[in-house]
């Protein structure tokens, strides 16, 4: 049986209680369960994500693999999907799937992400070329983000009222507006949902392939803010922080081959609705304290950084 990693169940436990406690004591045994109908054997330690256990693997016919299996949570459905979608294509290859038990037998790449491994300019490019690739034509069962446009524009006006310190007036007027024009009619094709540099690794069939998909069918340009949003700190650090910005989307909008006013307004959003959740309920990496405090101030500033002046 597998032995879960001991960080890996501390933050299952401290983010959904029992019930993630009752399954973690079932994980051994499914993935025990998972190696016997898909002929694998373990085949190097566990290492883990934020919602999900990577079993290292190698098939009997077929040799090297992992064996992903993640938190049931409906963040986690649409991501197989996706995957069967690009077929390979910019992302790893989708071998099997169990969605009863949100597992999947993937194609083994490496540990190295691209976000730990090259400059700022080769992460926004390389993760805007990924963007076009992955843009193909969405399969019906993926979610459509148009269907959220309703739910954005509220829950943007409700937070205006009850934060209205968060962010300036005009800075959440811009982030309503791009609902309204962008969010209602967007593109049907396939949308990795959080695409950044730690979710592309390096790998031996392409050089980098994405992982970790939420799997959203909509606008291409949606996964700017997310991009954006991971370069956090490393943009803080430049000696002007409004300059690094803009070269980071211009890298990533001519890579991707992305209407750059589009690709900026989506990227406001991102950072108004950040700052808004941040303030509310904290972030995956930091619930609270100080960095969930700094990591707010980081998205309130790109938020307004991101709207054009009065």
């Amino acid at each position: 049986m597998i032995e879960i990693p001991e960080a890996f169940a501390r933050t299952t436990v401290g983010r959904e209680g029992a019930h993630g406690r009752a399954w973690l004591d079932r994980l051994p045994l499914l993935v025990d369960g998972l190696l016997d109908r898909w002929s694998c054997v373990p085949d190097g330690p566990i290492t883990h994500g934020g919602v999900g256990v990577v079993v290292p693997v190698r098939r009997r016919s077929e040799g090297a693999a992992v064996i992903k299996v993640s938190f049931p949570h409906p963040g986690n459905v649409h991501e197989p999907d996706g995957l069967a979608a690009w077929r390979g294509r910019g992302a790893v290859l989708l071998h099997e799937r169990d969605d009863e038990r949100f597992a999947m037998l993937l194609e083994r790449v490496g540990k190295s992400t691209l976000a730990e491994s090259e400059s700022g300019d080769t992460v926004a490019a390389v993760a805007g070329a990924l963007s076009r690739r992955l843009a193909v034509p969405a399969p019906a069962g993926l979610p459509r983000l148009r269907e959220r446009a309703d739910r954005w524009e509220e829950e943007l006006r409700t937070h205006a009222e009850l934060m209205p310190d968060a962010v300036p007036g005009r800075v959440g007027d811009h982030a309503r507006a791009t609902v309204r024009e962008f969010g209602r009619c967007q593109p049907d094709t396939v949308v990795h949902g959080d695409l950044h540099g730690r979710n592309i690794l390096r790998a031996d069939r392409e050089p980098w392939l994405a992982v970790d998909p939420k799997g959203y069918a909509g606008d291409p340009a949606y996964d700017a803010g997310t991009f954006l949003k991971s370069r956090a700190f490393a943009l803080l650090g430049s000696d002007d922080f409004g300059r690094a910005v803009d070269r980071a989307l211009d890298i990533y909008t001519e890579a991707a081959e992305l209407d750059r006013e589009r690709t900026r307004r989506w990227a406001q959003w991102h950072a108004v609705t950040a700052t808004y959740r941040g303030i509310r309920h904290g972030y995956r990496v930091a619930r609270d304290g100080p960095e969930r405090d700094r990591v707010t101030d980081f998205a309130a500033h790109l938020s307004e950084l991101l709207t054009p002046p009065p």
